[in-house]
């Protein structure tokens, strides 16, 4: 009696590698959207970080002028502000989507088409 060998066939192993293949090729651009929408999350929270910093400066101070313009943000994340005796706004940035850009304001800065206090990417 002769023992037969058993294990997978040449075809077998390459409808493995094909849908392997396949399942990457859906994954992959997934993780990648994934990474961006970290990022743009990043830049909306510093904005909101930034409104405690600015709201308590204001309530000690009743302006925003003197308040520092150059505030630091997440790692990657760039952010400028703007500042009036009665309003301000700001904007983040990150290299890595540099096609999206967030912005924030308070007060009579508060741009057109934004709620108030509340982060809005574009």
């Amino acid at each position: 009696m002769s023992q037969m060998r058993r294990g997978f066939t040449l075809i077998e192993l390459l409808i493995v590698v094909v849908i392997i293949g396949i399942l990457a090729a859906i994954a992959i651009p997934k993780f990648a959207d994934t990474k961006a929408k970290a990022y743009i999350t990043a830049m909306k929270s510093d904005l909101k970080n930034l409104v405690a910093t600015n709201e308590a400066w204001y309530s000690d101070n009743n302006t925003y002028v003197g308040l520092a313009a150059s505030p630091t943000g997440s790692i990657g994340v760039t952010i400028s502000q703007t500042l009036t005796a009665t309003g301000w706004t700001a904007t983040a940035a990150h290299a890595s989507v540099a096609s999206i850009i967030c912005v924030i304001g308070v007060g009579t800065s508060t741009p057109v088409g934004h709620t108030e206090g509340t982060p809005k990417c574009q």
